[in-house]
């Protein structure tokens, strides 16, 4: 593709903003990537607690990117799936697309940096996705064979409304490598800032709606994938499919507005992208708030705030300290240094009985 296709690209042109538009989305670069630089710069979060985190993450994701499209399995149930995954029987349609989402978040999580775009992995991840539901055989890993619908569903599973019509089954094949093809010419070059082209993918996609089934927990996994493989590796300790589950209204909403002017001569794709880097925005903040001390104390319990305070209050506090300031047990303070010092909060300073604790990098 040369320059000059690139810049008359249809995918291109909807990226021109008039001279407000252009000011906020511009300011919303600014301040996720500002928030994306502290992350990298400055986590000191342990290795074992963001190991916990991104499986947290990996629970929340797949319960909200399921419930969004009617699954009723609560993250409380998909973790406890994830753990009995050796015993696991999948009797349910619910249990067929947790399981496909599990193995495909997590394959996302693992090996972004190996995975590339293109049309063969987009359907092996379809594959992967719909792989225990038998009831999707025929369909699984192919573009559609006949027309659908992209539409809305209540808490129930109910269909609410009809968002929009996507691409006939004629028009899908050529318009994903389209697709596909300027996606990689756009970051593979540097041509247009990253979090512009992978909103400007997504809602393509989503407007294409390639698979008979499954576009939508697709788009998210796609999301993740290009978010983390442009450097963005907060998404990976907070989810961006809760934030989407809990503004689920909204989303319909952008999504609904934008298409109102897809494949016209005035697409107008703000609706959406404004949407869209809210939301990540809010995800970069929350991650970024894990480094925090703040965020320590929505982590701990009362008793075990108790011990955070003690020490955050002193240049350094032993054990018996701790305990008659607290009023605690030693054992509920010893397990709860503990977890402070996987958390990279404190560390010990000495040895046995002499030992003493305090604020790392204080």
């Amino acid at each position: 593709m040369t320059q000059e296709d690139f810049i008359n690209h249809r995918l291109s042109k909807r990226l021109i903003f008039n001279f407000v538009d252009n000011n906020k989305v511009h300011n919303l670069l600014s301040q996720i990537d500002s928030i994306n630089k502290e992350w990298q710069i400055s986590t000191t979060l342990s290795p074992q607690f963001l190991e916990k985190l991104q499986t947290n993450t990996i629970v929340s994701s797949t319960g909200a990117s399921t419930r969004i499209e009617g699954s009723k399995l609560s993250d409380e149930q998909v973790e406890l799936f994830l753990r009995q995954s050796k015993l696991r029987k999948l009797e349910t349609r619910d249990q067929q697309e947790v399981a496909g989402y599990l193995e495909m978040i997590k394959r996302v999580f693992e090996d972004f940096e190996s995975i590339e775009l293109q049309e063969r992995t987009i359907k092996q991840a379809h594959s992967v996705l719909l792989k225990y539901s038998q009831k999707d055989d025929k369909y699984r890993g192919g573009y559609k064979l006949q027309s659908n619908q992209v539409v809305a569903v209540d808490d129930q599973g109910q269909v609410v409304g009809v968002i929009f019509n996507p691409s006939n089954v004629e028009e899908t094949p050529m318009e994903m490598k389209d697709l596909i093809n300027w996606t990689k010419e756009a970051l593979e070059n540097n041509l247009v800032h990253p979090l512009l082209v992978i909103s400007n993918f997504v809602f393509e996609f989503l407007s294409i709606h390639p698979f008979k089934d499954g576009n939508g927990r697709i788009s998210r996994i796609l999301t993740n994938l290009l978010l983390l493989k442009n450097r963005y590796s907060f998404v990976k300790y907070i989810s961006n499919e809760k934030l989407v589950e809990k503004s689920k209204v909204e989303y319909y909403l952008a999504l609904r507005k934008t298409s109102n002017t897809w494949k016209t001569d005035k697409e107008d794709l703000t609706p959406w992208l404004f949407y869209f880097l809210d939301v990540l925005q809010k995800q970069g903040e929350l991650a970024l708030d894990l480094t925090r001390n703040e965020e320590v104390e929505r982590l701990l319990s009362d008793k075990q705030l108790q011990v955070w305070k003690a020490i955050l209050a002193s240049e350094t506090i032993g054990r018996k300290e701790i305990a008659e300031k607290t009023g605690l047990s030693l054992k509920t303070m010893e397990s709860t240094t503990k977890k402070l010092m996987i958390m990279n909060k404190i560390e010990r300073v000495g040895e046995g009985r002499a030992s003493r604790y305090r604020v790392k990098n204080k």
